[in-house]
């Protein structure tokens, strides 16, 4: 089992940036895909982006693309979320999810483990 932990969310003016970090712990990190998810009150859990375990592959949702870059080192065992051009609309809870190697999935269901989530709001 993995443990995962993020951090660095915050609130920011629309137009700002914000890092988000998710730490890794307990099983070899390298063997890993990533994904960032986030919920907005009152919406569901929705895909953010994902990585392959090497980094080499990479997706992410319309709404975000070329806004957010989602990176990783598995040499500290942490996935990135770069957000850039924020905007009120990106307001909600950000959670990091692992599953076993397979790249690509961007459901929910397809992600066995889950950090706590940190909240980003962006104020207008």
């Amino acid at each position: 089992q993995v443990q995962l932990v993020e951090s660095g969310g915050g609130l920011v003016q629309a137009g700002g940036s914000l890092r988000l970090s998710c730490a890794a712990s307990g099983r070899t990190f390298s063997n890993y895909a990533m994904g960032w998810f986030r919920q907005a009150p009152g919406k569901e859990r929705a895909f953010v982006a994902a990585i392959s375990w090497d980094g080499g592959s990479t997706n992410y949702a319309d709404s975000v693309k070329g806004r957010f870059t989602i990176s990783r080192d598995n040499a500290k065992s942490t996935v990135y979320l770069q957000m850039n051009s924020l905007k009120p609309e990106d307001t909600a809870v950000y959670y990091c999810a692992a599953r076993p190697v397979t790249f690509g999935f961007t459901t929910t269901a397809r992600y066995p483990y889950w950090g706590q989530g940190t909240q980003v709001t962006v104020s207008s």
